[in-house]
């Protein structure tokens, strides 16, 4: 054999070996692909199938609360993020009483509601029935969920409920209170027999025995609207007040009692030409309590002072001070019970006509105090407002910061 057919066989056998071991590499590589495939393929299978599970408890889930949204006794209205109703429940149809799904909610509410003034989150319906409404915000998009309440039945009983309390405490202290009106009455009676003697009395006697009968009869007065004021329970009519016509008003009001007793009261105004709903003589007359009840505990150089401030919150607090001797501790708890007294010629209604007209107002009345250094009462009203909600109108107001609030306006009496 030649040399050149050597060459050319060593050439097709190395050509052979190197065939066999690239299909040996290629045999386990496709060997080591289809085990591969295999396990992708399972995880795949194993995600689909977890997935399916998930859809499926989602599906449930979604199922679920979409009964529960169904059966659930209040009204549930989801509104997108331009302000129309996405989504509602039979409760929310029944209470409105009007197609919801696919409204603009800001003319739906304007529709349904009754523009009154309130305290923000509780509204009258068109026939009367009185609703609460609460606002919360999507978490995962835009867009907000209502939550109204047929309240009606719930306050009707509240209102009953509290005359009933009211009415069963005047009752207990019927005897009490008829000794005291008995007691202003006879002295009054007393003044008017010596009056009747005439000609007997001097000019100056007379006026005297005149002056004692008017005192008397004011002080009946006074116990008589307590009264009356505490009966009610704080039904009365609505009207927007103005902060400064309130203020100005108290002044007017205090004035000669203030004359009379040697007494200053210091007003202020810190609020951007605030207002609130209410009634005004019910207000006054709350204001006229309080004052009352400083002088009678500072007899001698009383310093009263009344400041109104606004909170960021939508509140007015109206803090009225005293430079008296305080409330004892073992009375504050006391101090705005009805008939409770410490002076024997008290009612006991004065502070309990405070506390019922700051309710009625839906406010709040509390009290700070040192002895030996005065009292404060602190009484905190909600604002004139939007009739409707912010979130059931198309615009919010924002409350102006403290730091853009106009310097204070004062006045003194």
């Amino acid at each position: 054999m030649s040399h050149e057919a050597t060459r050319r066989a060593q050439q097709l056998t190395d050509a052979f070996y190197t065939f066999n071991e690239m299909s040996l590499q290629l045999a386990a590589s496709y060997r080591e692909l289809e085990t591969r495939v295999a396990e992708l393929s399972q995880e795949l299978a194993a995600a689909r199938s977890e997935r399916l599970q998930q859809l499926a408890e989602k599906e449930r889930l979604a199922d679920r609360l979409a009964r529960l949204l169904e059966a659930l006794p209040g009204a549930v209205i989801v509104l997108d993020g331009s302000g129309r109703v996405q989504e509602c429940n039979p409760a929310a149809r029944e209470l409105l009483e009007t197609p919801l799904v696919g409204e603009p909610w800001p003319e739906l509410a304007r529709r349904t509601f009754v523009p009154q003034p309130g305290s923000g989150h509780e509204l009258r319906l068109r026939d009367g029935r009185q609703v609460t409404v609460s606002v919360r915000p999507l978490a995962a998009e835009p867009g907000q969920i209502l939550l109204l309440q047929d309240v009606t039945e719930h306050r009707a009983l509240e209102e009953q409920l509290s005359r009933h309390q009211r009415l069963s405490a005047m009752g207990e202290m019927a005897a009490s209170l008829a000794h005291q009106i008995r007691t202003p009455l006879a002295s009054a009676l007393l003044y008017a027999s010596n009056l009747a003697r005439g000609a007997a009395l001097g000019e100056a006697e007379r006026g005297r025995f005149a002056e004692r009968i008017v005192a008397r009869l004011k002080h009946l007065e006074r116990m008589v609207n307590d009264m009356l004021q505490f009966a009610r329970g704080g039904h009365f009519g609505i009207e927007e007040i103005s902060v400064d016509g309130l203020l100005a008003a108290v002044q007017q009001h205090l004035e000669p009692q203030l004359q009379a007793a040697g007494a200053r009261l210091a007003l202020e105004n810190a609020t951007r030409c605030a207002c609130l709903h209410g009634s005004r003589d019910a207000l006054i007359g709350a204001l006229h309590n309080l004052a009352t009840n400083a002088l009678q505990a500072t007899p001698h150089q009383a310093r009263l002072r009344l400041v109104v401030r606004q909170e960021s919150s939508g509140y007015l607090i109206f803090e009225f001070s005293d430079n008296g001797p305080g409330i004892p501790e073992e009375i504050r708890e006391r101090i705005f019970e009805p008939f409770f007294t410490t002076r024997s010629d008290g009612t006991g209604l004065g502070l309990a006509v405070v506390h019922a007209v700051v309710r009625a107002h839906h406010g709040d009345l509390s009290v700070v105090t040192t002895p030996g250094q005065g009292a404060t009462f602190l009484i905190r009203l909600p604002m004139a407002e939007a009739a409707l909600p912010a979130a059931l109108s198309e615009t919010s107001v924002a409350t102006p910061a403290d730091s853009e609030r106009p310097a204070l306006s004062r006045s003194t009496v």
